[in-house]
C-alpha cells in the first residue's frame, strides 16, 4: 500500500510538472510574489465550471483549480484574506512582501465561480490609460486581471497594423491610410467611428511597435485561459476607398462632439457585398497576426444614428453583419457594448432592441450591460430577450481623478441581478474608461463573480491596504464606504481647483459637486493618520483622499471669491485668490509623491514611443492634448479627461486661475465689464499652447515623503 501511495504521489508530481496550467500558475506566482513563490504548490483538476480550492500540506499552501486562471484567483484570495496583501494593477503599486512563514490554511476552502464570463476594459481605456503602455505595464495588468478572474479582456491593441495591410492591399496609398488614423491617444474614438484624421498621420513606427506588443498581450492572456476579445469590421472606411470603389454605398456619419466636417467618419453599408469582403479579409489578416478565440467586438451604432429606426431595418442590418462574421469565422461570437441602449435610450425602444438582437442566434452574441450602476438595461429589455449579457460597472469617465462610486448600491444591484436577472445573465465585468483612483470598486465588483466566503468586506479591504489589522484603519474605510462612496461617477467630474474659472455664465464643463459631507472625508483621513501605517497602498490612499479633500475645499474658496467679486470687495477677492493658488500648489506637491499622479510620467511614456526626436514631440503633443483640451479649447470635450496631476496643477490649472484673478481685479478696479470675455479668449489660446507648444517640463518620478506631507497639509487646512 505504501508503495502505491508513493507511486501515485510521484505520478501526480510528474503530471504537475508537465501540465501547462500548473506551469502558467507557477510563473504567475514568480512574477506576483517572487520572494514567496516556492511556498505554493499548484494542482490542476478539471471540472465542469471554474473553481479553486486552498489547503496547507507539509508547510506549503496548495492551490487547486480547473485552470491556471482559477488557480490565479485562488492565489489572490490567499494573498488578500490570509496575508493582508493587495496586488495593484500598475507596476507602481510595487511587489507584495508576504509573511514568513506563510499563514497556514487551517480549514480547506473551496470556491466556485458564480458566472462563467468576467469581462474587463473599455475601448476608451486604450486612450485614457493605455496608449503609451509598454510590455511591463501590460504584463502587470494581465496578471492583475488573472488574479481577479477576468477571462474576457478587450484586446484591441495593434489593430491599425492590420487595417494598414488591408487598406493598402486594396490600393490605398500609405498617406491615405496613415492620415485616416488619429493620434494614438484618440484611436479609441476613431475605432468607434466617431472621428477620423485628428492628430494624424500616425507614424509607421507606431504601427510596427503595436503589432509586436499585441502579439505578446494575446499570447500571455491565452496562457492564462483568457479569451481575448478582438476587433472586427464595423463598416468604418477611409475616404480613399471611394477612389477604388466609386460606386460603393458609402455614407458620411453625423458630426460628433463638435468636430467639423473634415473629421467625420465614412460608413460602408453593411448590406453591401463589399462589406462582407472587407470583413472576411480583416478577420483573415487578424487571425494570421494574432490568432483568435472567436469573440469579436463590433459596434455599428455607437453614439451614431441608424439610417432607419424601423425594427425591420435594424433586424436586417444586424442579421447581415452577423452573416459576414460567420462567413469569416464560423465559430464567431459577436460581443457588443450595450452603451448605445443606455446613451440613446429614447431611440432604442424595447421593440427596436428586440428586433435588432433577435436577428442573430442568441448563443452567438454577448451584450455588455455597460453602465449598470446608473441604469440596468436588462430590466427594460426582458433580460436582453434571451441574449447572454454581462452586468458591468463603468465607474470612470475620461480617466478623471474624482473619487466616486456607489459601493453599497453596486452590491445590492449585483445581488438582485443574481436573483432576478434570468438565465441569460451570464457574467460580471467592468467597463471603466480609464484606470482611476478608486481601485476598491473594481476589486469589489469582480469578487462578486465568485462564491467567496468573505464577511465585512470594507474591514478586510482596510487590512490589506495597510498590511495588518488596525481599528482606526477599519473605521476609516467603513466611513468611506458608508458615507463617501455613495454616488456613481459622471462625465467631467473634477475639483474647482482644476476647472477653467468663470464668473456669471459658466464656461467650463467641469462638474465639481459631491454628494457627501466633505468633513466625512476629512475624518477618514484623520483616522488613517492615527493608524500610523506604512506601505504603498496606505501611502497612495492617504495622498488620494487628501487630494480629493483639498479639491473639495477649493469649491468653498471659489464661492468666497465670487461673493466678494459681486460686492466689489477687492481685499476679500485678493485673500480668497491667494488661498486658491495656495491650495492648488499644495495639491500639486501632494500629487508629486505618487507615480500615478505624475503628468511627467504620462509625457515621458508617450515620448518613449518616438523613433526619433520629431516623433517623440508628436507623441508628447498628443498626450498633452488629451488630458487638457482633448482636441480644441473651444469644443465640448474640453477638460473631459482632466487630471489632478502634478505638473498639470502647477502650470495648466494655476495659470488659468492666476490669470483669471489678475484680470478680474483689473476689471473691477477699472469698472470694465468686458474683462472676462477678453480673458476667456486669452486663456483658450493658453490651453491650446500648453499642448501644442508643450509648455512646462515635469518630473517623471515621484519625490518627497507622502505621509509627512499629508500630515502637514491636514494640519494646515484643518487647524484644530
Amino acid at each position: 500500500m505504501k508503495k502505491i501511495i508513493v507511486l501515485a504521489a510521484l505520478a501526480l508530481a510528474i503530471l504537475s510538472c508537465t501540465d501547462p496550467n500548473v506551469k502558467t500558475a507557477r510563473e504567475l506566482a514568480q512574477r506576483v510574489v517572487p520572494g514567496s513563490a516556492a511556498g505554493f504548490v499548484f494542482e490542476c483538476a478539471p471540472a465542469d465550471s471554474d473553481y479553486f480550492a486552498l489547503s496547507s500540506t507539509a508547510g506549503k499552501v496548495c492551490i487547486k483549480g480547473n485552470s491556471a486562471l482559477s488557480m490565479a484567483v485562488g492565489l489572490n484570495y490567499y494573498l488578500r484574506y490570509y496575508c493582508n496583501v493587495d496586488y495593484g494593477w500598475l507596476p507602481s503599486c510595487g511587489t507584495p512582501v508576504l509573511p514568513d512563514p506563510l499563514p497556514e490554511v487551517l480549514e480547506p476552502v473551496c470556491c466556485k465561480a458564480r458566472v462563467d464570463k468576467r469581462f474587463f476594459l473599455n475601448y476608451c481605456t486604450f486612450g485614457y490609460t493605455m496608449p503609451w503602455w509598454k510590455w511591463e505595464d501590460w504584463e502587470r495588468c494581465i496578471d492583475w486581471m488573472a488574479l481577479n478572474g477576468v477571462n474576457l479582456p478587450l484586446a484591441i491593441t495593434g489593430q491599425e497594423s492590420i487595417w494598414y495591410k488591408l487598406w493598402t492591399g486594396l490600393g490605398l496609398t500609405d498617406e491615405e491610410v496613415r492620415s485616416y488614423f488619429t493620434g494614438p491617444a484618440h484611436l479609441p474614438w476613431h475605432r468607434m467611428q466617431n472621428i477620423d484624421h485628428w492628430g494624424g498621420p500616425l507614424p509607421k513606427s507606431w504601427l510596427e511597435g503595436q503589432l509586436k506588443l499585441q502579439r505578446r498581450i494575446v499570447r500571455r492572456e491565452r496562457e492564462l485561459n483568457m479569451r481575448p476579445v478582438l476587433p472586427a469590421f464595423a463598416g468604418h472606411v477611409p475616404e480613399g476607398l471611394k477612389r477604388i470603389y466609386p460606386d460603393a454605398p458609402i455614407d458620411t456619419l453625423g458630426k460628433w462632439a463638435g468636430y467639423s466636417d473634415d473629421y467625420r467618419c465614412l460608413f460602408l453599408d453593411p448590406l453591401s457585398d463589399l462589406y462582407a469582403r472587407i470583413q472576411k479579409e480583416f478577420i483573415r489578416l487578424e487571425r494570421r497576426a494574432y490568432g483568435t478565440d472567436h469573440v469579436y467586438g463590433l459596434d455599428i451604432f455607437n453614439e451614431v444614428d441608424s439610417p432607419s429606426w424601423e425594427p425591420e431595418y435594424l433586424a436586417h442590418v444586424s442579421g447581415k453583419v452577423y452573416e459576414t462574421l460567420a462567413a469569416a469565422d464560423p465559430e464567431a461570437v459577436w460581443l457588443q457594448m450595450g452603451w448605445m441602449f443606455y446613451y440613446d435610450r429614447k431611440k432604442w425602444t424595447p421593440e427596436r432592441v428586440e428586433a435588432y438582437l433577435g436577428a442573430v442566434p442568441a448563443e452567438r452574441q454577448i451584450i455588455l450591460d455597460y453602465f449598470c450602476e446608473r441604469e440596468e438595461v436588462w430590466r427594460r429589455t426582458n433580460s436582453f430577450y434571451g441574449v447572454p449579457y454581462i452586468w458591468c460597472y463603468l465607474g470612470n469617465f475620461g480617466g478623471n481623478t474624482h473619487i466616486a462610486g456607489p459601493w453599497a448600491k453596486v452590491g445590492e444591484r449585483i445581488g438582485a441581478t443574481y436573483a432576478e436577472g434570468g438565465p441569460s445573465f451570464s457574467g460580471i465585468g467592468s467597463t471603466l474608461e480609464g484606470f482611476d483612483c478608486n481601485p476598491l470598486m473594481y476589486e469589489y465588483v469582480l469578487e462578486q463573480a465568485w462564491d467567496l466566503p468573505v464577511c465585512d468586506w470594507s474591514a478586510r479591504y482596510a487590512d490589506r491596504r495597510l498590511g495588518y489589522e488596525a481599528e482606526e484603519q477599519r473605521e476609516a474605510w467603513k466611513l468611506l464606504c458608508d458615507s463617501v462612496y455613495v454616488w456613481s461617477s459622471g462625465s467631467f467630474q473634477g475639483s474647482v481647483a482644476n476647472a477653467r474659472p468663470y464668473v456669471g455664465r459658466k464656461t467650463t464643463h467641469t462638474y465639481s459637486g459631491i454628494r457627501y459631507d466633505n468633513d466625512a472625508l476629512r475624518r477618514a483621513i484623520g483616522m488613517m493618520l492615527e493608524a500610523d501605517g506604512v506601505g504603498k497602498g496606505y501611502e497612495f490612499d492617504l495622498v488620494n483622499l487628501t487630494r480629493q479633500w483639498l479639491g473639495n475645499l477649493s469649491a468653498g474658496i471659489f464661492n468666497e471669491w465670487t461673493e466678494a467679486y459681486w460686492r466689489r470687495d477687492a481685499a476679500a477677492m485678493d485673500a480668497a485668490a491667494a488661498r486658491m493658488l495656495d491650495i492648488i500648489d499644495d495639491m500639486d506637491r501632494l500629487a508629486g509623491t505618487q507615480s500615478f499622479f505624475l503628468a511627467g510620467k504620462w509625457i515621458a511614456d508617450a515620448r518613449s514611443w518616438g523613433a526619433n526626436p520629431g516623433e517623440a514631440d508628436y507623441f508628447e503633443r498628443n498626450a498633452r492634448n488629451l488630458i487638457t483640451t482633448w482636441s480644441d479649447a473651444g469644443m465640448t470635450l474640453n477638460d473631459y479627461a482632466a487630471r489632478e496631476w502634478n505638473g498639470v496643477l502647477a502650470t495648466y490649472a494655476r495659470h488659468r486661475w492666476e490669470s483669471f484673478f489678475a484680470a478680474a481685479s483689473e476689471g473691477v478696479a477699472a469698472g470694465d465689464a468686458e474683462w472676462y470675455d477678453r480673458w476667456l479668449s486669452e486663456v483658450k489660446a493658453f490651453e491650446r499652447a500648453w499642448g501644442e507648444e508643450m509648455v512646462g517640463t515635469f518630473p517623471a518620478t515621484p519625490s518627497g515623503d507622502s505621509i509627512t506631507l499629508v500630515q502637514e497639509l491636514y494640519s494646515k487646512w484643518y487647524p484644530h
